[in-house]
């Protein structure tokens, strides 16, 4: 029994299947965490979504904020004024409610007790430990498989609160969780989320700083699986992966085995530009 965990693959079906025949993936036996952002920018975002619901138990994907803006489309929440090409193909297929309504019902968070690991799509807040983290997840999870859940994604957009305060209530609290889990990449020195920088880390202004490398985070030891950051690239320590590496920007797809005390890295070669 093997654990790969897979960055960001957003519609890029030929790559992902390479990387599976690459590490040999049987659903039989082996388990694979997504970093998420299945869906949008690629080519194929219909068929990424069909193979990786088929996996079933065998494959356990977290929401990225491409995935929830797929969902928030299918649902009638916001209306497509954009052109999002990549994504019509899901929104016109047969079994696009059966495919959304699945995705709606991934979780923003998963963890394993026994490797003590947890899977996120952009990071966690540094003041909240493995526990509250899990619990702020819960609230967004159930806000989407709730009655309710058209009014949640139609209320999810916006960059405000930008720092958290427990006393957030309502839709500003969820917005703030949201964003946390499925956009984040710097802070500031005091805490406050920005959303206006997407480049390396090395680019960034004096006093703003990795979420991850934020001073004293309340998550311990806990290894953080990531993904969001295709800038950052790939980043494998004992308690931090970050395995976004541009697949569809045409760089590689790349798939860790986490499993083991020693990493294993894999990769294959990203999306062709052309195609995309």
């Amino acid at each position: 029994m093997a654990v790969y965990a897979i960055g960001d693959v957003q519609g890029c079906y030929d790559p992902l299947c390479r990387l599976l025949e690459e590490i040999r993936f049987d659903p039989g036996t082996d388990t694979l965490w997504l970093t998420g952002d299945l869906v949008n920018r690629g080519p194929k975002s219909l068929k990424t979504l069909r193979l990786v619901r088929k996996l079933g138990d065998s494959a356990i994907t977290v929401l990225g904020n491409h995935d929830l803006h797929l969902v928030a489309l299918a649902s009638g929440a916001i209306p497509n004024r954009k052109n999002f090409a990549t994504l019509d193909r899901v929104l016109a297929a047969p079994d696009r409610d059966e495919l959304v309504d699945w995705l709606r019902h991934r979780p923003l968070l998963h963890y394993d007790e026994t490797m003590d690991t947890l899977l996120v799509h952009a990071g966690i807040y540094p003041t909240w430990s493995v526990r509250k983290a899990l619990a702020r997840a819960a609230e967004i999870e159930a806000a989407l498989t709730g009655k309710h859940h058209v009014d949640f994604l139609a209320d999810m957009y916006g960059d405000t609160p930008w720092k958290w305060r427990g006393n957030l209530k309502g839709n500003r609290r969820l917005r703030f969780i949201v964003n946390t889990f499925t956009r984040m990449r710097m802070l500031t020195s005091t805490g406050r989320l920005n959303f206006s920088f997407a480049n390396s880390p090395h680019r960034a202004r004096p006093g703003q700083v990795p979420w991850f490398l934020y001073p004293d985070n309340a998550w311990g030891q806990t290894r953080i699986v990531f993904g969001h950051w295709s800038a950052l690239g790939l980043i494998a320590l004992p308690n931090l992966l970050s395995l976004d590496t541009g697949c569809v920007w045409g760089r590689q797809l790349t798939a860790i085995r986490i499993d083991r005390s020693v990493l294993r890295i894999h990769q294959v070669p990203g999306q062709p530009q052309e195609q995309t």
